[in-house]
């Protein structure tokens, strides 16, 4: 049933709303000269997979960890972008693909070993990643990596489809404010 939500969700989703992202990736090759960012995450069963996002910071970033990546490296645009959450449009084509459900924890790098282990003994990778959760609403972000286990975990065995709305209404209406940055 999810599957189908996210599916239709995220076709009708960016029918809706091509024109946001046309206009998004043009200013963004003012802004940075590459709007799109793909980067590898750790996917379903620790299956990578290519996430795809508007870049929101310059191109010399260093693949990290937002909460690891300095604010200086966000750029104007990008600043807007997060504010707002229009950079995490584009990954309706991962759940489009079936590598993302709009709900479900996000998808860390591969690189972050310590909330790799504790997701893995909460089970976290047996679920699809999501573009936003019970994590993101209450913004806690990857810089603790146990609690967001453990949230991510309390998030899965609890979700039901009411659930399921209510973080995508409280993502779209403002709720999270995304990985921190220092």
């Amino acid at each position: 049933m999810i599957r189908l939500l996210d599916f239709l969700a995220a076709f009708f989703g960016l029918l809706l709303l091509w024109p946001i992202l046309v206009i998004v990736t043009i200013v963004g090759l003012f802004d940075t000269g590459s709007p799109i960012f793909v980067q590898e995450r750790v996917g379903r069963n620790k299956k990578p997979f290519k996430l795809i996002k508007f870049r929101t910071m310059s191109i010399e970033t260093k693949s990290v960890a937002s909460h690891l990546a300095t604010s200086t490296s966000i750029t104007k645009l990008g600043s807007f972008l997060r504010k707002t959450k229009i950079d995490e449009l584009p990954q309706l084509l991962n759940v489009l693909k079936g590598e993302m459900s709009l709900v479900g924890p996000r998808p860390n790098l591969f690189n972050q070993e310590e909330l790799i282990r504790e997701r893995d003994a909460k089970g976290v990778y047996d679920v699809l990643p999501g573009i936003t959760g019970l994590a993101q609403v209450q913004n806690i972000d990857m810089s603790t990596p146990e609690l967001l286990a453990k949230v991510d975990k309390q998030m899965i065995e609890s979700l039901t489809l009411k659930d399921y709305f209510k973080y995508i209404l409280m993502t779209v209406m403002g709720s999270g404010s995304g990985d921190t940055v220092k």
